[in-house]
């Protein structure tokens, strides 16, 4: 990681919000040059500015990545590579992403799940239906860890072996709701669990809305299983159609008050009717189209070297630094950058494998 990164993934820590974020960016690129700049105060306020240098020193730089890597969360930034490319390019898109867990996952084929918290059988019955369909099909299952069709969609897709992501409405040292800490456990372990706020931080209705639109923005189509006409999942709806995502309804009946709202979308037109997860997935993978070649993600000799390395198996560091003839330094910062991107993993042992 060189002193950019390093800076950038320092900053994810307290909040500023992507305007602030570039607008110091833009003034400084590394700790060094933080710790001196005299323009900063005209970007942050007093008491942050202050705040701020006082994190910057060594010993508090360095507890807070090692907090980081004692919790096994990789931070993704959209200036740096392993950004996921469905929200990069998004008006709204967070300048950070805290993650634990699979990170190749953003970049798969995906169904954001959503609805009621408090879905009755009919809609427990769907949604367990759909997410584990989907899921065998070898797309991921996007929700918001939820009560109701969020955590109905995750736990399904999980018991038939498939691939889950949970994007968070606080930070990792407050899961929300609490009894879902298990459930997130296993999703982190399993899956990928997404935030765009650093573990310290609690959950309120704002962080809730915002949610929304990475949820919307990470899936290829939003499913509504179930859901009153008043339900926040018409937020997340709204993000869809706003990022041109499409939109999809399980109809039910007209009496009930809990299809009220898939019910509407599909009568004026705003969410296709759906009746089974063909409808949704369509011809659209299977689980080796899925799979991307990881030397087309390459980007210099260095990394194709370690790939073509990695091709034919999983291998130790030793063994990479005497077959690529690199050095030690450039072989972990290759191997670095190909872990944040999502092209290998890092396995016990010091070993690697390509993804």
């Amino acid at each position: 990681m060189d002193e950019q990164q390093r800076f950038l993934i320092w900053l994810a820590q307290f909040g500023l919000g992507s305007k602030k974020t570039e607008a110091v960016f833009s003034q400084v690129q590394s700790l060094s040059q933080f710790k001196n700049a005299k323009a900063l105060d005209k970007i942050l306020k007093y008491d942050q500015l202050q705040s701020m240098l006082q994190q910057a020193d060594e010993r508090a730089v360095a507890a807070y990545f090692d907090a980081l890597e004692k919790q096994n969360i990789t931070v993704l930034c959209k200036f740096l590579p392993g950004y996921p490319r469905k929200l990069v390019d998004l008006p709204d898109c967070p300048i950070f992403l805290f993650c634990k867990g699979d990170i190749s996952l953003l970049d798969r084929f995906s169904i954001a799940i959503i609805g009621t918290r408090k879905p009755n059988n009919y809609g427990r019955i769907v949604t367990e239906e759909f997410a584990g369909q989907i899921a065998k099909s070898g797309a991921v299952v996007i929700s918001g860890l939820a009560y109701g069709v969020d955590s109905i969609a995750h736990r399904r897709a999980l018991e038939v072996g498939g691939s889950t992501i949970a994007v968070l409405g606080s930070g990792f040292n407050h899961i929300y709701p609490s009894d879902h800490t298990a459930l997130a456990n296993e999703i982190a372990q399993k899956g990928l669990l997404i935030s765009e706020y650093c573990p310290s931080v609690e959950p309120t209705r704002y962080t809730f809305v915002e949610r929304n639109r990475i949820i919307a923005g990470l899936s290829d189509g939003v499913l509504i299983t179930q859901a009153g006409a008043k339900s926040g999942t018409r937020l997340t709806k709204d993000y869809a159609l706003d990022y041109g995502k499409d939109v999809f309804a399980v109809p039910g009946s007209i009496k009930d008050s809990l299809s009220e709202l898939p019910n509407k979308l599909i009568s004026c037109g705003h969410a296709k009717c759906v009746l089974d997860a063909q409808d949704v997935v369509g011809q659209h993978l299977t689980v080796e189209r899925q799979t991307k070649k990881p030397v087309e993600y390459a980007q210099t000799i260095e990394e194709q070297l370690i790939l073509k390395l990695l091709s034919d198996g999983e291998k130790d560091l030793e063994y990479i630094l005497e077959k690529s003839g690199l050095d030690a330094k450039n072989a972990q910062s290759c191997l670095t950058l190909l872990e944040i991107r999502g092209i290998i993993k890092k396995l016990p042992g010091n070993f690697y494998a390509a993804i």
